[in-house]
């Protein structure tokens, strides 16, 4: 499973026109694992809740999306700082099962199984003595 590298498209008829930056992502920071029959994806995704989370499988590029929001109760007086939305692409191989993929949200930590394909899983080969 590879990172895909998606580059920004900006629709612009004059470069001049620019006063205000476009929707901006963090990359979540990720960590995978891979253990005998599955590839175990966990990404960090802070003030993320299940509704305002999009993951999403096509062609070969697994998409995680997600909008990041302040939980505090109240009205806003004052922000000093913007929670970024998340946005981040893999490149899947044929050796992950796409049919078979989960997802689990828990306190902003998304946890992917993408199980292996059984062509992919590794075996024992019996070797018989003559």
């Amino acid at each position: 499973m590879a990172e895909k590298t998606v580059p920004m498209v900006r629709e612009l008829k004059k470069p001049w026109e620019v006063t205000r930056t476009q929707k901006r992502y963090m990359t979540p920071p990720v960590d995978i694992y891979e253990t005998e029959g599955n590839l175990v994806l966990i990404a960090d995704l802070p003030g993320v809740s299940k509704d305002s989370l999009d993951v999403s499988l096509g062609d070969d590029t697994l998409t995680i999306q997600g909008r990041a929001n302040h939980y505090a109760a109240g009205d806003l007086i004052q922000r000093e700082y913007e929670l970024l939305n998340f946005f981040r692409q893999f490149e899947l191989g044929e050796k992950v099962d796409r049919s078979r993929i989960t997802a689990e949200l828990k306190h902003g930590v998304l946890t992917l199984n993408l199980p292996k394909a059984e062509v992919a899983k590794s075996r024992k080969i019996g070797v018989k003595v003559s």
